[in-house]
């Protein structure tokens, strides 16, 4: 909105001409993000609290030392919510259909959390929505994501402003460029609404899952603004693009996905002030599945859904260790974990609350690291 506001007035005005470059956005939406959370989260808090009092946001199947968090109000997902929303209408540029294809999914998939949650405190239970009610939403939201990238002009081979080709991390896209066509559609629906409910499966213990959320978007900001960025680069005596010199794809509306990257980056943070141990506030399920989603939906754009499964290892690990659980248990009747997902077999194991998390945030940082080193690494 700022930017469609001010930018045209920088004819008359030159300090606005700052709203054209997506670097200076990028930065601006990650501080109004950050600002703001921080400025009404307690506001956000305490509004939870009084609705939720006496109400049990503790899962039932959760070690006993979670009993003592009754009490602690949950949804405090729509902090994050509003925040990276808000700082993505300000400074994106609202014509780049990538946007909206990010915060359909986003908001989305935090309304099918909402209702998660109002059914788990309403009724008075842990289960709330149904797992295969809960698919078809997802589903459904994906289905309006897509149709938001109908180009018919491209013809009906693959009618949509979605690159459906897959890259290798390691690999050059001139070496390695697999085109899926329709069976991308199912493809692009395993990786998010997999990552959506794997960052679920990780809210378990204080700031484990929006730690390793803000490595991950953060990292999305950097692959992002590379995938899309007109930045030019000396190679071999001519100008090329930087992603072309990494030999990564060009995607020009991919540039746009920063600055909402970056606003989650910096509404994560801020959501991390009021949620590290011991936590004021839990995100939910409309915090959890919304940023997963969102996740997911940035891999697929800009052309990293595999990388994505290093990027997101601590996210794939924790959806692994339940279907694993629960395969071996249907199987043989016994357990491969004490408990699952994963970090509450850790707990189990003996290792305190906070050590559990810190660890899962340095291999998530780790697992980053290796994401992004695979740009140069080709």
């Amino acid at each position: 909105m700022l930017y469609h506001l001010l930018y045209p007035l920088a004819g008359r005005f030159a300090i606005f001409n700052v709203f054209r470059y997506p670097s200076f956005r990028i930065v601006a939406a990650f501080i109004f993000s950050l600002l703001l959370g921080m400025i009404i989260g307690p506001y956000v808090i305490e509004r939870l609290r009084r609705r939720q009092h006496g109400q049990s946001n503790v899962r039932e199947d959760t070690p006993e030392t979670h009993k003592k968090k009754a009490g602690t109000p949950t949804m405090g997902g729509g902090l994050i919510l509003l925040c990276t929303l808000l700082g993505t209408m300000l400074l994106a540029d609202l014509t780049n259909r990538y946007v909206w294809t990010v915060v359909l999914v986003f908001a989305g998939f935090g309304g099918i959390g909402f209702l998660d949650d109002y059914l788990k405190l309403s009724k008075r239970n842990s289960k709330g929505l149904r797992g295969k009610l809960k698919l078809l939403f997802q589903t459904l939201v994906l289905a309006g994501a897509f149709a938001i990238n109908l180009d018919p002009s491209k013809g009906w081979r693959w009618p949509f402003a979605i690159d459906p080709h897959l890259t290798l991390p390691f690999v050059a896209t001139n070496t390695f460029n697999w085109e899926l066509g329709w069976l991308y559609l199912p493809f692009a629906w395993i990786v998010i609404v997999g990552t959506s409910n794997a960052v679920n499966l990780t809210d378990g213990l204080d700031g484990l899952a929006i730690g390793p959320s803000i490595v991950s978007s953060s990292t999305f900001t950097v692959l992002a603004y590379i995938a899309g960025a007109a930045l030019l680069v000396p190679v071999g005596g001519k100008l090329v693009y930087l992603a072309d010199y990494l030999y990564v794809p060009h995607i020009p509306a991919a540039v746009e996905l920063a600055v909402f990257a970056a606003s989650l980056a910096g509404a994560g943070i801020a959501f991390l002030w009021y949620n590290t141990y011991p936590a004021s506030v839990f995100m939910g399920d409309l915090g959890s599945l919304a940023i997963g989603g969102a996740l997911g939906t940035m891999a697929m754009l800009t052309k990293n859904e595999i990388a994505s499964a290093i990027l997101h290892g601590v996210f794939l690990v924790e959806a692994l260790s339940v279907m694993i659980q629960v395969f071996w248990f249907k199987r043989t009747g016994k357990r491969v974990f004490l408990r699952a997902p994963i970090h509450h077999h850790y707990e189990l194991a003996g290792w305190a609350e906070p050590k559990i998390i810190v660890r899962f945030w340095i291999m998530s940082i780790l697992l980053a690291g290796v994401a992004l080193a695979s740009l140069k690494l080709r």
